[in-house]
Parts: structure tokens; C-alpha cells; sequence
């Protein structure tokens, strides 16, 4: 019983992914109000979310190969990619607060980029599991270090981002 009870919690899990997906880039878009401790607190958690990571994806890397320079890769690529979305978020100083939203073009590309991963992990994971079979080395070769690497590109956006609005919101 708490196998079909598993299932079914994993089938409706995918069968609910397209709408978690446009609630994630509607949260992701939103115009925020700026708060120094909310941005503190958000580049801490990033930032030791980041570290974590890597060291994950340095045990990681003892079983799949290049596991770690690609999640320094990514992770490299979010930073850059976190500078952008702060010089294209669209700041708004009121009298009393600072508003900001995120460009909504790149918070779709984000998005975009996660769940095509994760559809092409799935793919190909299946696809190795059935070439291979259960004795082989799938494992090493379903893409795990590309899907590190999309990950880390999240992560390091989002320290980034954090960090930049962390920034303003002290300089205002």
C-alpha cells in the first residue's frame, strides 16, 4: 500500500509540473519590495547554499567524472548571468521604499533551462537504464555532471542577484 500511495504521490507530482512551473515564473517576475534584511538573509542562505553544493558535487565527483569542474562551470556562468539580470531589473525609488522586478525574459530562460534539464536527464537516464541494463554503468553516463552544472547556474545567479540587490538596497 504506501508503494501505490508513492506512485500515485510521483504521478501527480508530474502531472502538476506544468503548473508549478508557470506559478514559478509568475512568483519569479513579481515586483518586490525591497527590504535589507530579506536580501541579507537571502544572500547568506544562497551563498552557503552555494557552498554546500560544491562540496556535494566534490564528493559527487569521486563517481562521475568532471562532476566538479562542470558545477564551477555553471556556478561561474550563473555569476555572469546574475550581473545581467541585476543591470536589467527595472528599480523603482519611492519615497519611502525600493521596488524591483526581475526581468521576466531571463527569469523564463532560467526556468526554461532547469526544466529542459530535468527532461533530458529523465530521457536519458531511461534510455541508458534500457541500453545498459541494470549491471552496466549508466550511472557514470546519465548526465549527472551537465545537470550539476545547471543547477550551479541557478545557484549562481541567485548569489549574485542577491548579493547586487543586497548592494543597492544598502546604498539607498
Amino acid at each position: 500500500m504506501p508503494f501505490v500511495a508513492a506512485l500515485l504521490f510521483i504521478i501527480a507530482l508530474i502531472l502538476a509540473m506544468p503548473l508549478l512551473l508557470v506559478l514559478r515564473y509568475r512568483a519569479g517576475t513579481a515586483r518586490r519590495m525591497g527590504r535589507r534584511w530579506i536580501a541579507t538573509t537571502n544572500l547568506v542562505m544562497m551563498t552557503s547554499s552555494a557552498g554546500l553544493f560544491l562540496w556535494a558535487a566534490a564528493v559527487t565527483g569521486l563517481w562521475v567524472p568532471r562532476a566538479l569542474l562542470f558545477s564551477f562551470a555553471g556556478l561561474l556562468a550563473g555569476l555572469l548571468l546574475g550581473l545581467l539580470g541585476l543591470a536589467l531589473t527595472r528599480w523603482e525609488q519611492t519615497p519611502r521604499t525600493l521596488h524591483y522586478t526581475p526581468n521576466r525574459w531571463l527569469v523564463l530562460l532560467i526556468t526554461l533551462a532547469v526544466t529542459s534539464r530535468l527532461l533530458y536527464s529523465v530521457w536519458r537516464v531511461w534510455h541508458l537504464w534500457h541500453t545498459t541494463g541494470p549491471d552496466g554503468s549508466w550511472l557514470a553516463s546519465a548526465g549527472i555532471a551537465g545537470s550539476l552544472g545547471v543547477g550551479a547556474l541557478v545557484i549562481g545567479y541567485y548569489v549574485a542577484y542577491s548579493a547586487g540587490v543586497s548592494w543597492r538596497l544598502s546604498k539607498d
